[in-house]
């Protein structure tokens, strides 16, 4: 008689739903629990949304009805730092002896965003979202026996992130404080201001 399948916790780990775990079949698995193959996949692919998302907001503050130029150099930096963990991550979980499976990314709707707040609180969601899976992951990483992968992923994802939450919380701070609207679709002058302005934007 077959073992009972393992009873699944509820979570908001981000499923990967084309994953095929590599147990029983990579030579080169170094501890790597089933379970937590599974969800550094899910993640990573969280990891691909968010650097897509950045990249579709930085193309709406380029466009020439928007025209702020240091706002889409700091999305777009964004996601192209985004990209980069999502591939390391990817790259990490070939080291392990997992599978790393590639996901549809679905094009971001933003062509509605040109206000500079409600872009950065799209950003701000996206970070809270991030930070709250890798926090889930590293704890599923303890529980499974594997210290490394919950080491790897707190000081190379989740640090870096809290960073961020910072940075884009100040700088929204500082839009208020200049009069930027909180409209999807308004763009006037505490918007040029922060553009011109704020130091972040260019760094």
């Amino acid at each position: 008689m077959a073992e009972p399948a393992e009873k699944r916790l509820k979570s908001s780990l981000p499923v990967c739903t084309a994953h095929r775990s590599s147990v029983g079949t990579s030579g080169a698995r170094h501890n790597l629990q089933a379970a937590v193959e599974e969800a550094l996949c899910g993640v990573n692919g969280l990891l691909w949304d968010g650097a897509y998302r950045l990249q579709a907001l930085a193309r709406v503050f380029e466009r020439d009805d928007v025209a702020l130029q240091r706002v889409a150099l700091f999305f777009q930096q964004e996601g192209e730092k985004q990209e980069q963990e999502a591939q390391d991550m990817g790259g990490y979980l070939g080291q392990r002896g997992g599978h790393c499976c590639g996901k549809d990314v679905q094009k971001p709707v933003y062509e509605s965003v040109c206000g500079v707040l409600p872009a950065l609180d799209l950003f701000l969601l996206q970070l809270k979202e991030e930070i709250a899976a890798l926090v889930e992951l590293t704890q599923l990483a303890r529980s499974h026996g594997d210290p490394h992968n919950a080491s790897v992923v707190k000081g190379n994802y989740l640090s870096p992130r809290f960073d961020r939450l910072k940075l884009v919380g100040d700088v929204i701070t500082n839009g208020r404080r200049l009069g930027c609207s909180d409209e999807l679709t308004t763009t006037g002058l505490g918007e040029f201001i922060l553009n011109e302005l704020q130091e972040e934007l260019s760094r």
